[in-house]
């Protein structure tokens, strides 16, 4: 069996996610997102505060295959930022890097 160490969620700016409280205290994050967009699905977007005390939220999983980071659906960067997205969408990946098709 192999262990994956998951990366950090570094940073997260998303002001009205309700795991986002002074740094992600979700547990783990999943990316996932279309058109271009490498969404935070795990932002919910309510007062109430949630996610666990003390904690450093990881990458959990992730959907975009087209990032040069996704190895069979793991995250291999080093740590990711989440921050709030162009067109609308409230919490992207920051970290989401297309594979380049030269």
């Amino acid at each position: 069996m192999t262990t994956t160490e998951m990366p950090a969620v570094h940073e997260c700016t998303v002001t009205g996610c309700s795991y986002n409280h002074d740094g992600c205290h979700a547990f783990a994050i999943t990316v996932n997102g279309t058109d271009g967009a490498a969404d935070c699905g795990t932002f919910v977007p309510l007062s109430t505060k949630g996610g666990l005390t003390k904690v450093i939220a990881q990458v959990g999983a992730c959907s975009r295959t087209d990032c040069q980071y996704n190895s069979d659906l793991e995250c291999t960067a080093s740590g990711v930022r989440v921050g709030p997205g162009s067109g609308g969408h409230a919490a992207n990946c920051l970290t989401y890097t297309p594979v380049s098709r030269g």
